[in-house]
């Protein structure tokens, strides 16, 4: 993929949003059995977004540089849209009103040092801050510990939509909820390309996926975006096992383009225990850096959490 071409991406977002509407789901009448498109077509999103039918084909065919925000508004409540895929709406819109720009590769992000030792306050809860490449740009060392099949590639920065659809047989094995982490992820690098459609490390994560797995190119065509939200991941870590983790996701105002997750369970369950066995053994190790993808460091993760385990007995 040499560029995120945003007309494109503006016609293939609606036609696909437009298709999956039924005229009885839009409160429209359907005359006959015989439509030969599927959804609605563009005479019927024209009238319920209150436009001309011309100017809904000229907005289809890519043209969104001189449309309202008023009709931005009703063209997302004809086509039925959710919040991300108002929010990409919005998106693809204002990047048609400015002129379009080449290909540009964004400054390296260093995390600041206060943000690094906010991770390493978070002591018993793995954290880590990434970009909307899904990027690993700064962890706390119990995060270390809890990816560290994502770590094993010694790519850097390491990168979990990579881990997902070019590892897929270690992604299945650590991510239990596999094809909703693979829908979800193609979904907000896609929701970043309406954000950034010129970004060239971006343009070069999705090429390179799509050239090397189907599965991306499939989930990539389906048009789907998401947000950046809280939410439960279910992992099946190599050594304590399963753990059910409740994940806040929140931006950092001061960092733009930055997201701090942090990953905790209620008290009293396995996955709590799970996740102190892992803080037990970070706290003690010497050798912590040498987690991801390193043997002798999972070997020794995994005789401390036999000993934990056997003092519970």
């Amino acid at each position: 993929m040499d560029t995120i071409d945003l007309r494109t991406e503006i016609k293939e977002f609606l036609s696909s949003r437009r298709a999956r509407i039924t005229p009885e789901r839009a409160g429209l009448p359907a005359y006959g059995d015989n439509r030969r498109v599927k959804g609605l077509r563009r005479e019927e999103v024209a009238l319920l977004a209150g436009v001309s039918v011309d100017y809904y084909v000229r907005m289809e065919r890519g043209s969104l540089a001189g449309t309202s925000d008023g009709v931005l508004d009703a063209l997302a409540s004809a086509l039925h849209l959710d919040e991300a895929e108002r929010d990409h709406l919005f998106h693809l819109a204002r990047r048609s009103r400015v002129p379009g720009g080449p290909r540009r590769r964004r400054r390296a992000v260093t995390v600041r040092p206060a943000l690094q030792q906010v991770l390493d306050a978070i002591t018993d809860a793995p954290a880590w801050i990434c970009n909307g490449r899904y990027d690993v740009l700064a962890m706390n060392h119990l995060a270390r510990a809890l990816f560290s099949p994502v770590l094993a590639d010694t790519r850097r920065p390491a990168n979990t939509a990579r881990f997902v659809y070019l590892d897929p047989e270690s992604a299945k094995a650590f991510f239990v909820d596999y094809d909703q982490i693979a829908c979800d992820t193609a979904a907000k690098l896609r929701m970043e390309a309406g954000r950034n459609p010129h970004d060239e490390e971006l343009i070069a994560l999705v090429g390179e996926l799509s050239t090397r797995s189907e599965l991306f190119r499939q989930r990539w065509a389906s048009q789907d975006v998401r947000l950046h939200r809280s939410g439960r991941k279910r992992l099946h870590h190599p050594v304590v096992g399963q753990l059910d983790l409740d994940v806040e996701s929140m931006e950092l105002p001061a960092e733009p383009g930055l997201n701090l997750t942090v990953y905790t369970a209620p008290a009293g369950t396995a996955t709590a225990d799970g996740l102190a066995l892992l803080a037990s053994w970070v706290a003690n190790a010497d050798g912590v850096h040498s987690v991801p993808g390193h043997v002798h460091g999972v070997a020794a993760l995994r005789q401390r959490t036999d000993d934990g385990r056997s003092g519970l007995d």
